[in-house]
């Protein structure tokens, strides 16, 4: 994992909601990155739909939040359209996205699930593992 206080590295990438260059929001607005392991897993579908079910929370702090893993395009708008996903997912098919955050691999299961909160500067201010709570996404914008 990338460790608090770096700086988040740029990508572009395609995404459901077209192409997203990480540049045109760095030091713009805050960046929620949440790399999930797989598309229609339960632990996965139920993170995204959190997020979906927050969005007004996040659009107070003009947040961006994009979801990526290594999954297809097609994966990808199935899954969105599938559950109303009003937030870009982001396909990492070659996993340069992964490699450039330092999320490792998990044996049969691809991709550690990580979240990372980037603040309107640029820089990493929250990095954990793990299925994290809306609250405590949303604790680290506020700071």
């Amino acid at each position: 994992m990338l460790a608090i206080g770096q700086p988040a590295p740029a990508f572009e990438a395609e995404s459901t909601l077209g192409p997203v260059r990480l540049n045109d929001s760095l030091g713009q607005q805050p960046i929620v990155l949440i790399f999930y392991p797989k598309d229609e897993t339960p632990i996965c579908t139920k993170q995204l739909c959190a997020v979906r079910d927050s969005k007004s929370q996040y659009a107070r702090f003009n947040a961006l939040v994009l979801g990526i893993n290594p999954g297809t395009m097609e994966e990808h708008q199935r899954f969105s359209q599938k559950y109303a996903y009003d937030f870009p997912l982001v396909s990492d098919k070659d996993e340069r996205i992964r490699e450039l955050y330092d999320v490792g691999k998990v044996f049969l299961l691809g991709q550690q699930r990580i979240v990372y909160v980037i603040n309107r500067e640029g820089k990493i201010v929250y990095a954990k593992k793990g299925n994290r709570p809306t609250k405590e996404i949303l604790a680290a914008l506020a700071d």
